[in-house]
Formats: C-alpha cells, structure tokens, sequence
C-alpha cells in the first residue's frame, strides 16, 4: 500500500456481519485550505458506523484523509463529501461523521451528517442499573 495521499478508500470483510457492532475512529489531524483565504484550516474527525459487509481499512482512511491537505473546501462540503465517500466504500447499516473543525475568525463549527441503509434500525439502547 502507498504512503501517499490518496483518494482510494480499502475495505476489507467484516468479521462480524451477523451483529451490529459499533466502530468508532477518531481523525484529530484533518486539514485543508479555506476556499476564500487559502489559509489552512484544521479539524477533528470523528466516525461512527455500524458496518454490514465491509469495513474501512484504517490505513488507506488516513491516506484519503491526508488527500485533502491541499484542497479548498468549505467545511459542510468537505464533511458531506467525505460521508459520501465512505458510504459508497463500505455500504454501512449506520454511519454519523462529525467534523469538529478550528476556530475561523472568532467562529467554531462543527458539521454532523448521517446515512442510515434502508430498512436498518438500531436495536433498543440497553440501560443498565
């Protein structure tokens, strides 16, 4: 596998398809350029799926992450963009991306987008005593 940036994202089978089963990456080194000054912008990642028959290969994840590093994008079309992205990949149950991006301007944002797979819903929350 390369060591450069890279829009390609692998998968690999789940292990586990007969059970929803939470995944959860943390990504605290995203960067790209603002669309309007060109200046860099930094944010923090954070995904959460349900996987059906593939998972993401994290390695190949952190490479197309890096493939934004030179980019201009605003931060709603980067965040939608990348959810996109990993559905097509890996076709999951559930998946909710959350962008928690630096403060611009005096401003903080942060983005959350979702995709739920047709006819998938979560079993109950479980409460324990």
């Amino acid at each position: 596998m390369s060591t450069r940036p890279s829009k390609d994202l692998e998968t690999f089978p789940n292990p586990n398809p007969q059970r929803d089963y939470t995944i959860r990456i943390d990504l605290p080194e995203f960067t790209c350029i603002c669309p309007k000054t060109g200046q860099p912008d930094f944010a923090q990642f954070k995904i959460e799926y349900v996987a059906d028959a593939q998972c993401v290969e994290l390695k190949s994840l952190k490479l197309y992450m890096w493939s934004y590093r030179e980019e201009g994008a605003f931060h709603e079309a980067v965040t939608n963009k990348i959810l996109e992205d990993l559905v097509a990949a890996t076709d999951p149950r559930f998946i909710r991306l959350t962008g928690v991006w630096n403060v611009r301007g005096g401003v903080y944002t942060t983005v959350i987008v979702e995709h739920r797979k047709a006819g998938w819903q979560p079993a109950p929350k479980v409460e324990l005593p």
